[in-house]
């Protein structure tokens, strides 16, 4: 399956708590110019009645039927089913609410719904960032090829999804890369979202700079301050943003000795990269102590930043060589330089949901037939 080479129509929605946005993907392209419906969070009649519309007004608009409906809904929620549970954001949904079915048996064709972490890595694993680093390592004639791939959203929330394989893995329960809950290292009696989000910055940089009241500046802003772009406490906003990266990147260390693979990061923070990236590689590549005091690396493979070109060089590089076969005048190749990279979205994060999207209801759609 090529998803820029395939012509079937998926249809799409961005759900957000204040409106949501209808639209559709052909070929990995958005065909259509998007609807924008306000979500009535707080009323499921209307709320339910919002996304029929949208979608119906999408379909009208299609130069052909479309094959299936696929989008990111917030969680929590049973994916497979379609069945949406208690969500934060849209208060409307309580106790369960069939909303896949529901779809499917008005438009008589197969919806899917999934994590927006997950269709964000899964995009990002089919067009993004890892067949980027693969290319460039078939480039330089290395044997190293990369099938995982662990990807973060850093913005409102922290969220995570993961690619083993080069397939979207879930988990039994739709509840796998909930990297939001793992214990916060710097504050350790609460949550890393705590200090890996919009209000984390905007908290941070509030309390460095000594500001009691009144609005934050948006992280957009504070990065702007950071910078010296823009009047403000310049010390004050660059540690937000490292304070971020410290939290991220022991959170980070955590999941991907599990999972090993490439990582990439997307979601609103991610244009502050230049600040806390690094922070995030030295938290990784950093140590960790045994119980006499001995230090060790925090991770059995090392870390580099794919965002700097001489990281990047290393990185592609690697320790390849040539290597004889006991007992044979027969060469392999042996690199034994285990590594992994952390770079930004090369889609950006709302194309690669959708790119993401798009692919799982084609791949659902040929594994069924």
């Amino acid at each position: 399956m090529d998803p820029n080479q395939d012509n079937r129509i998926v249809m799409t929605l961005d759900a957000g708590g204040t409106n949501f946005v209808f639209s559709a993907i052909q070929a990995n392209k958005e065909i259509i110019k998007p609807i924008t419906l306000p979500s009535h969070a707080n009323k499921l009649g209307d709320c339910l009645s919002t996304i029929v519309k949208g979608f119906s007004e999408v379909k009208n608009r299609l130069p052909a039927n479309p094959i299936a409906i696929s989008f990111a809904f917030p969680g929590p929620a049973d994916y497979p089913a379609g069945i949406i549970g208690d969500l934060p954001n849209l208060p409307a949904f309580r106790g369960g609410v069939a909303l896949g079915p529901m779809l499917e048996n008005h438009f008589d064709i197969p919806v899917y719904i999934n994590n927006d972490g997950d269709l964000f890595v899964y995009g990002e694993a089919i067009a993004g960032i890892l067949p980027y680093i693969n290319e460039r390592l078939s480039a330089r004639g290395s044997s190293k090829q990369y099938r995982n791939l662990f990807g973060v959203t850093l913005g409102t929330g922290f969220g995570a999804g993961i690619v083993r394989n080069n397939e979207l893995f879930t988990g039994d329960n739709s509840v796998s890369g909930e990297i939001w809950l793992m214990r916060n290292k710097k504050y350790p009696q609460t949550y890393a979202e705590e200090g890996a989000s919009i209000r984390a910055v905007q908290k941070s940089y509030m309390k460095e700079a000594g500001i009691k009241s009144g609005y934050p500046p948006t992280p957009k802003e504070i990065f702007e301050i950071a910078t010296g772009n823009a009047k403000g406490n310049t010390k004050a906003a660059q540690s937000a943003f490292i304070e971020l990266g410290e939290i991220v990147g022991d959170a980070l260390a955590n999941a991907i000795t599990l999972i090993d693979g490439l990582i990439v990061i997307g979601g609103g923070l991610a244009g502050a990269h230049s600040i806390f990236l690094p922070r995030i590689i030295d938290e990784m590549n950093g140590s960790i102590l045994s119980y006499d005091g001995k230090k060790i690396n925090r991770l059995v493979f090392k870390v580099f930043n794919l965002e700097d070109d001489e990281q990047m060089e290393l990185f592609i590089s690697g320790e390849e060589r040539e290597i004889h076969i006991p007992g044979s005048s027969e060469k392999v190749k042996y690199d034994p330089l285990k590594r992994t990279g952390i770079g930004i979205s090369k889609l950006g994060t709302s194309k690669a949901i959708a790119i993401g999207a798009y692919a799982f209801a084609l791949n659902s759609i040929d594994n069924i037939n």
